[in-house]
C-alpha cells in the first residue's frame, strides 16, 4: 500500500497538488462550478481537468498494487534460491502473472472502466 500511496501522491505533486494541499480540497474539488482551481504552480483547473487527474491518480495506485504483488509473488517463490538459480518452471504461475498484468492492463484502458 505504501508504494500505491507514494504513486498517487507523486502524480498529484507532479502537476502542482502537493499533499499538504490536497488535505481538505475534497470540497472545492468535486464542485462542478469551481472551474478556476488553482494549484502550487499557479495553473487553473477545470472540473474535467481535476477528475481525469484523479482518475489518473486511482490507476497508477491500482497499477502500483499490481507490481507489488508481482514482487511479493516472486520474493515467496525464491526465499532461499535466486530466480535465475530456481527458474520460472511453474507454468500456472507464469500465467497468473501474465494474466494479472492482462487484466490490470484491460481494468486501466477499456472504456467505461473509469
Amino acid at each position: 500500500a505504501a508504494a500505491g500511496f507514494f504513486v498517487y501522491f507523486t502524480i498529484y505533486a507532479d502537476n502542482g497538488f502537493n499533499g499538504g494541499d490536497l488535505f481538505g480540497l475534497r470540497r472545492r474539488w468535486d464542485d462542478r462550478t469551481i472551474n478556476d482551481l488553482e494549484d502550487s504552480f499557479g495553473q487553473q483547473w477545470t472540473y474535467e481537468q481535476r477528475k481525469r487527474l484523479e482518475y489518473t491518480g486511482h490507476t497508477a495506485y491500482f497499477v502500483a498494487i499490481v507490481v507489488v504483488q508481482w514482487a511479493d509473488l516472486l520474493i515467496c517463490k525464491t526465499r532461499k534460491l535466486s530466480i535465475f538459480q530456481q527458474g520460472m518452471w511453474n507454468h500456472n504461475l507464469t500465467f497468473a502473472l501474465f494474466f494479472e498484468t492482462a487484466l490490470a492492463a484491460v481494468l486501466s484502458y477499456a472504456p467505461g472502466t473509469d
